[in-house]
């Protein structure tokens, strides 16, 4: 029994890319949702927000990593079509800059994890993604990642 990232990430051409992919296409069902939804509500509130990217190989993470750009070498969720970065956007371009916290308040509601604190805001992190948000608690990312689990349409990283 197949799931979303066997039967459609792997299949993909773009799945060794090392390019930028910012195809919701390329989220799970729930996950793309979700991301839209979250883009919908921030600009319900007057704050432009765009996907940036959504998969990424491990191909483009190596690159990163070699590049300075990410401290992590190993691909983490965004592999899986569970993560999603989603920046701001200022003169129609994406920016890092200002505040994130509506982000974090908007993915808590909608029930995927802020890279701002994880999904557990009473704990120091010494890693901070504020415009990162997944579908996979920090506790399931092991099982994830050696394909012992991927989460079903009712799952929520907050019930983990």
């Amino acid at each position: 029994m197949g799931n979303f990232y066997t039967d459609v990430i792997q299949k993909d051409t773009r799945f060794k890319t090392t390019k930028i992919v910012n195809d919701t296409a390329l989220l799970e069902p729930v996950t793309k949702q979700i991301v839209e939804a979250i883009i919908a509500d921030a600009a319900a509130h007057g704050l432009e927000l765009m996907v940036f990217e959504t998969f990424r190989s491990q191909a483009r993470q190596t690159l990163l990593f070699n590049q300075g750009a990410t401290r992590l070498n190993k691909v983490g969720v965004h592999n899986y079509g569970l993560a999603a970065d989603i920046v701001r956007v200022v003169n129609k371009q994406p920016s890092w800059k200002g505040d994130f916290s509506l982000l974090g308040q908007l993915a808590h509601a909608h029930g995927v994890i802020w890279g701002g604190d994880w999904g557990t805001p009473q704990m120091h992190h010494s890693f901070i993604d504020s415009v990162h948000v997944q579908r996979c608690s920090i506790k399931q990312q092991g099982a994830l990642f050696r394909g012992e689990w991927y989460p079903d349409a009712a799952y929520n990283p907050y019930n983990d």
